[in-house]
């Protein structure tokens, strides 16, 4: 499966994903070939070498003829009916429409109005209809098959648009950037743009650091503009390296630490439960060795990452910290399945971990057994001894 990264370590804008896809490879022939079957008129597409701050990209211009496109806007159906009326591929039309229509609905709660009375202003012209079916149409053409995105770099101040001045993020990037995670350095300006915000959060499959890949292009898009920071926008472009981990599973998580030296320690069995109740998918206390040669306790809690609010709210009720670390991370897991077999004790669950067809492991659930070992007045390792040798036996039966 081949994957795109873009790493937006200077926000992202329409022509900017659109440059960066051309730097890493995308022939501009094509583009415009694709573009050309919108039924678009009076504008030009062309790409631009540059160097910003030192680092080379290619930066995509759009020239629109302001003489038969001045302050023309759309509603969201018109710029639906020329995405579906165009000769392109079924999926780049449904899934340009869906980022429109993501935009649409982002307007929509800004104006407090209804999808369908949304005027597009820089969103609607024709420039923006060209970044964002030209991205479609570049990701498509180079083999794209998941997008993957790095955490978005929002800018601040102000920013001058249709409405006036209007604070950064824009309110309808702000809307489209809800669940996603997104950082400010104090560089001034708007850094990432309500199109670019659309295409992003629309395609990507999720945010974080680099998933594991082999990567064999990489492009950088550059942006009009020279903040304190080279304006560009960069994509990593290869095969997702999952490809070499049999049938494991990866995806991302986080992990939420904080040390703790001033707790009762009964409250910690309370926590736990509370935690793995909420949907933690795992929790553990280490003893560590803290300032003042006080001995301490880290808390780690693995969660995913739209779970992050959640968890770290939790731990700040739950205990005496004022204050987490939490970060995004990787994690490679076997194929899980749950399998009810039968046993002297009666029937019993089993996780199975499986890969390329093959069970690796398989555990006794613990619940389970403890309840049979508490009824029954029997050691608790003998039931898990028990189930296990069974589950093995069976297996093995079925195998043959």
């Amino acid at each position: 499966m081949k994957i795109a990264y873009f790493d937006c370590f200077a926000g992202a804008s329409g022509d900017m994903i659109l440059g960066a896809l051309l730097d890493a490879g995308l022939p501009i022939d094509h583009l415009r070939a694709e573009i050309a079957k919108l039924h678009l008129s009076h504008y030009e597409l062309a790409v631009e070498k540059v160097v910003k701050k030192g680092i080379g990209g290619s930066q995509a211009h759009i020239t629109i003829d302001q003489n038969h496109h001045d302050h023309h806007h759309r509603h969201l159906s018109q710029i639906r009916d020329i995405i579906g009326d165009s000769g392109l591929d079924a999926s780049i039309k449904e899934k340009s429409a869906a980022i429109f229509t993501r935009l649409a609905d982002a307007e929509a709660r800004v104006h407090r109005s209804r999808v369908e009375s949304v005027h597009f202003h820089e969103v609607g012209a024709m420039d923006a209809i060209i970044d964002v079916v030209g991205s479609v149409i570049g990701l498509t053409a180079l083999g794209i098959d998941k997008v993957f995105c790095s955490p978005l770099h929002l800018g601040s101040g102000t920013v001058q648009c249709a409405h006036g001045i209007l604070p950064v993020p824009a309110p309808a990037t702000a809307e489209l950037i809800k669940g996603a995670p997104v950082y400010s350095t104090g560089i001034q300006g708007e850094l990432l743009t309500p199109t670019g915000a659309a295409i992003l959060t629309t395609l990507a499959s999720g945010f974080g650091p680099m998933p594991a890949m082999t990567i064999q292009h990489i492009g950088y898009g550059a942006g009009t503009t020279d903040p304190g920071i080279p304006n560009l926008l960069r994509v990593s472009i290869g095969d997702d390296a999952r490809g070499n981990m049999g049938d494991y599973d990866v995806e991302q998580t986080v992990v939420i630490e904080t040390t703790i030296d001033d707790m009762n320690p009964q409250l910690y069995d309370y926590l736990i439960e509370r935690l793995l109740n909420e949907g933690a998918l795992d929790i553990f206390l280490t003893s560590v060795q803290m300032k003042k040669n006080r001995p301490g306790t880290l808390v780690s809690v693995i969660c995913l990452p739209d779970a992050v609010g959640t968890f770290a709210d939790i731990l700040m009720r739950e205990t005496t910290t004022i204050g987490l670390r939490w970060r995004l991370e990787n994690r490679i897991k076997a194929r899980r399945v749950i399998r009810q077999i039968q046993t002297v004790y009666g029937p019993i669950p089993i996780k199975l971990a499986i890969s390329n067809g093959r069970i690796i492991n398989l555990t006794p659930e613990y619940d389970d057994c403890m309840r049979v070992a508490r009824k029954k007045n029997i050691p608790l390792k003998n039931v898990l001894d028990d189930v296990r040798s069974e589950a093995i036996r069976q297996l093995r039966l079925m195998d043959e």
